[in-house]
């Protein structure tokens, strides 16, 4: 089990972005959230198995059809187990 947080740069607001994470995430049984921060970007938080993050990772730089992303920073760390489920805050 990892914890890994995602900073996603680009167009990422507005486009339905915070959704198709949430059904991403939740697909792969992780625990997290997303949420949209002032500078324009999304921060994704989500803990699980090291392999559902690496894959999540590859989804966040696709993103769904209306979104650009730009790049995406990520810092792995060792889960808190603070979440019962995903969620868009």
């Amino acid at each position: 089990m990892k914890r890994a947080e995602y900073k996603v740069y680009g167009i990422v607001q507005g486009v339905g972005y915070r959704y198709f994470v949430y059904r991403i995430a939740s697909s792969l049984n992780l625990k997290g959230y997303a949420k949209n921060l002032y500078d324009g970007s999304v921060l994704v938080v989500a803990e699980g198995e090291e392999e559902k993050l690496h894959e999540l990772l590859r989804q966040l730089k696709v993103g769904p059809s209306h979104a650009f992303v730009q790049k995406v920073e990520v810092e792995y760390s060792e889960p808190k187990n603070e979440f019962s489920k995903f969620e868009i805050r």
